[in-house]
């Protein structure tokens, strides 16, 4: 499996050559750069340590500064990858040409964050009547037992706090592949609020 980070730019639009409109998403992929490699040997697993975004040596602190080897800068975000489908060495840097030959991606990303949800908008109910003397609109109905014992049980469903949760979405078409600006275009939902970052993942099950 191959994948980068990017940052979530934003919405746009591409023609065809039928003039066909397709709604896109944005990826902005900065160079990904090998901050550490897992070996099986070692680390029980394989994996490769991606960083992106560079920090000012003057920003971080000498623990944190000390995880990044020999000529190569601090980074803001970094994730690591397992069974990475090529081979790498440290510093290495990594751009949006690593997806030239695929057409679907998964993207990983933080949805955007609802606030204090009730649960019709959170979960999907009913609701009660909406006439005149129903006293039951928008609630959610009863909670627990009416005998013992009284609890309510773990899992059920009720208001509380939407969103802002880590989510995959899957098989997105990658439309193309901007190698000079370094841009992913991605027809899909893509989640996540723009300029937030996303992990852009080859697909597991599209073709």
């Amino acid at each position: 499996m191959i994948g980068l980070i990017g940052k979530k730019i934003g919405m746009t639009q591409l023609f065809d050559e039928a003039g066909v409109l397709t709604p896109v998403t944005v990826v902005k992929v900065d160079p990904n750069v090998v901050v550490k490699k897992k070996t099986l040997e070692k680390d029980g697993y394989n994996a490769v340590l991606l960083g992106c975004v560079d920090v000012k040596p003057g920003r971080v602190s000498r623990p944190v500064k000390g995880q990044f080897p020999g000529g190569v800068s601090p980074k803001k975000v970094l994730c690591e990858f397992r069974d990475f489908d090529k081979e790498l060495n440290i510093g290495d840097s990594l751009g949006v040409d690593l997806f030239n030959s695929s057409r679907f991606v998964d993207v990983v990303g933080i949805s955007k964050g609802k606030g204090f949800a009730g649960v019709m908008k959170r979960h999907g109910f009913g609701g009660g009547r909406e006439t005149h003397g129903s006293k039951f609109h928008r609630e959610p109905g009863s909670t627990g037992q009416s005998t013992t014992p009284a609890n309510t049980k773990p899992g059920r469903k009720m208001p509380g706090r939407m969103g802002c949760d880590r989510v995959t979405v899957q098989n997105l078409r990658l439309v193309k592949v901007d190698a000079e600006s370094g841009l992913l275009l991605i027809k899909g939902a893509v989640p996540g609020v723009n300029n937030s970052f996303v992990l852009v993942l080859q697909a597991v099950k599209g073709k």
